[in-house]
């Protein structure tokens, strides 16, 4: 299918240069084209072709040559980064990218997991998919305890592009009218099983300000005959999501934005492009061209347009801009405020407990759902009420132990035997997601002298806690343990870590959107202040990070900055 859309070179003078081609960049390319637009979408990695090269879909693990485990020569060698991700598999090592030709440093005392996927559709083939609407309160926090710079825009700004984006991707979820956590455009949601619906109707019964509601997912739990148009059909509870869905039941740029934007005609595609820089015309005060490093054979070439969208992922696009100097901008494209680099962010997860249940020993639940209850934001509303500013939500899930919690057991026999075939008890888990404040020191920078493999300069992340952060991993280890000891459970275990930022594989900021050109890069419309034809939709726009996954959030702002650019440039205002 992609395959007449693939180029190598090229001297087009395209509309628009689009820079990534995962959640962000997907849905810029696809609002692009349907505008009309002549695209070319530039990915540093290989093409991933939907369906056809999801290599690890559907294989046992007695299929593998090690049973679902990497190869220790290849963790040690090309993945040393990659393996700490939850996802990371022997079926899904491929959408990974390769840490040793990737390279980039970090502070010394400091650490940051970077979590990277090379290749056509980005992180989109493995991110979680879990998708919550930010509300009023996050995108007012800044102003409120005046951490960062105000968001130049409010919910009323981003929720008719929520809309628009949903509509197309499926979500499912439930009308839950909650102001920390506002609806979305819900497909049915995923049921709960029978320990989640005792303890959501504890939780009601005790609490004034806290519910237990389903969580909402990037998954088609009943798909219409819109989806069903798009090739795409139901989820089949798999849990195989990683490895790519053949069922296109999830949203990816594969199945979703990527053949919307091939249907037009309007759209090519360059892979194995690593953008060196970006160009910056003194004479026009404009972009105009990408250059860019050919991922196999090291050759240059250079991509022409009348406007680029940097959508590589947070640090890849500032990365980009750091190395795209001129005269103009010395320090980094764009970057006249200073900011450019400053305020990295990313999500608190360190903290969290579970719990056992006795009893519900003839309950049990089918397939492996995509997602879970959480408990919606209730600190902090307006007002700081606790020792640490900001807000947190809590994510849960139950399961039945199975027959694995056995094996460390001495017994032997047909008594043995016979107990092992019948599950364990329940558990309960609550892990929490925190906002972590922006902080200028909280950066990223380039290497004077290290290098990658394709003689960029290597990024330099310096990323730690903050006294704030901290604070708020304490609160939420005791609120888990709240609530499991409100729903019942028993031998509470509360953690928490001390893995540094990273992890949670959202990270945000560096070139953040704000009101005012002398302390932000980008507009209210994702475009650069400095230069017209620039524009940033991918997490480094984010002025703060709230507590929700932000991958909804993205897409929202992707689709409404392409409208806006499109219609500029058809007006010749661009």
């Amino acid at each position: 299918m992609i395959d007449p859309f693939l180029i190598k070179k090229s001297s087009t003078t395209y509309d628009a240069i689009v820079v990534g081609s995962g959640i962000a960049g997907g849905w810029v390319a696809k609002e692009l084209c349907e505008k009309g637009l002549n695209v070319l979408m530039i990915e540093r990695g290989r093409p991933v072709k939907h369906q056809q090269d999801y290599i690890g879909e559907g294989k046992a693990q007695w299929d593998m040559p090690h049973r679902g485990r990497v190869a220790q020569q290849l963790i040690n060698d090309d993945h040393f980064v990659a393996r700490k991700c939850y996802a990371f598999t022997d079926a899904t090592k491929h959408f990974f990218a390769n840490d040793r030709e990737a390279a980039y440093q970090t502070a010394e005392g400091t650490h940051f997991d970077w979590i990277r996927g090379h290749q056509l559709g980005g992180r989109s083939l493995i991110w979680h998919r879990q998708s919550f609407r930010w509300s009023d309160y996050d995108f007012q926090e800044n102003l409120i305890d005046g951490e960062g710079v105000d968001w130049p825009i409010r919910y009323k700004d981003i929720a008719p592009w929520y809309s628009h984006v949903e509509k197309f991707i499926g979500i499912s979820g439930n009308k839950d009218n909650i102001a920390t956590l506002p609806d979305s455009e819900f497909l049915p949601p995923f049921e709960m099983n029978a320990l989640e619906r005792h303890a959501q109707k504890q939780i009601a019964q005790k609490y004034k300000d806290r519910v237990l509601v389903q969580g909402r997912c990037a998954h088609l739990t009943e798909p219409t005959q819109f989806f069903l148009d798009q090739g795409r059909n139901k989820c089949m509870a798999r849990n195989q999501c990683q490895r790519g869905c053949s069922f296109g039941a999830y949203f990816s740029t594969q199945s979703s934005t990527l053949p919307a934007a091939i249907k037009t005609g309007n759209l090519h595609i360059a892979c194995h492009s690593v953008v060196h820089s970006v160009e910056y015309n003194n004479k026009t005060g404009r972009v105009d061209r990408v250059n860019v490093i050919d991922e196999q054979t090291l050759e240059t070439r250079e991509y022409k347009a009348n406007m680029v969208f940097l959508c590589a992922s947070t640090i890849s696009t500032t990365q980009i801009m750091l190395n795209s100097i001129s005269d103009a901008f010395p320090t980094g494209l764009a970057n006249s405020s200073g900011a450019l680099g400053h305020y990295l962010m990313d999500h608190i997860y360190n903290s969290s407990a579970t719990g056992t249940f006795e009893g519900f020993e003839d309950d049990y639940y089918r397939g492996q759902r995509p997602t879970g209850p959480c408990v919606p934001r209730w600190v902090n509303l307006g007002k700081q009420k606790e020792k640490h500013s900001r807000g947190y939500f809590l994510r849960g899930n139950s399961l039945r132990e199975s027959v694995s919690y056995g094996l460390n057991d001495a017994s032997f026999g047909a008594d043995f035997k016979a107990a092992m075939r019948k599950p364990g008890p329940w558990k309960f888990r609550f892990g929490a997601s925190g906002e972590m404040q922006p902080k200028y020191e909280n950066h990223i920078r380039l290497h004077p002298e290290l290098k990658d493999k394709w003689g960029i300069p290597q990024v330099v992340i310096d990323a730690r806690w903050g006294k704030n952060d901290l604070l708020m991993m304490e609160a939420m280890a005791d609120a888990c343990v709240e609530m499991l000891e409100a729903v019942g459970a028993v031998d509470i275990h509360r953690q928490i870590t001390d893995a540094p930022p990273g992890l949670a594989i959202h990270e945000m900021g560096t070139a953040r959107m704000g009101r005012d050109a002398n302390s932000s890069v980008l507009n209210a419309w994702n475009q650069a202040h400095d230069i017209p034809n620039l524009f940033v939709t991918d997490g480094a726009c984010m002025t703060s990070s709230a507590h929700q996954n932000p991958s909804l959030t993205y897409m929202a702002l992707s689709a409404r900055a392409a409208n806006f650019a499109a219609d500029k440039y058809r007006r010749g205002e661009l």
